[in-house]
């Protein structure tokens, strides 16, 4: 198949393919006119990339992943090992994103959002000693 089938298939772009293919997660048979031409197993490692950068693996991720999905020796324990790292990394941006929103949120009660031009928002900002990192009141 082309890559535009290949694409529309998978979920992925044209471009995001050809990328794949220059950094060598995939490797499909040129023509001899040197057109692409995916084969069901090409098509199936783009799916298994499709899914594992959606579920948010960065590309060396994807590499490691990749390799253990085409490995029939590989042992889950590294799977699972590469997916509770993930996990922990994930928990650790959802944290600061939490952190982050609470922050906000704060900053949003504080601001009388009227006419006027004083804006407790632009001052927090502004100071910054108003608020630590995780959005609660310094206490001095």
């Amino acid at each position: 198949m082309n890559i535009s089938e290949a694409a529309r298939q998978s979920g992925l772009t044209s471009k995001t393919i050809r990328y794949y293919e220059q950094i060598e997660l995939i490797k499909p048979v040129r023509s001899e006119n040197g057109y692409r031409d995916y084969s069901d197993h090409d098509l199936d490692t783009l799916k298994f990339l499709q899914r594992a950068r959606a579920t948010g693996f960065g590309l060396d991720e994807c590499r490691q992943l990749l390799e253990l999905y085409q490995n029939p020796q590989r042992r889950s324990q590294h799977v699972k090992s590469l997916v509770q790292e993930k996990l922990t990394q994930v928990d650790a941006q959802l944290k600061e994103l939490q952190a982050m929103r609470d922050t906000l949120a704060t900053m949003v009660s504080h601001c009388a959002g009227d006419e006027g031009p004083v804006c407790a928002i632009i001052d927090e900002l502004a100071h910054g000693e108003d608020l630590d990192i995780e959005g609660k009141e310094k206490t001095q």
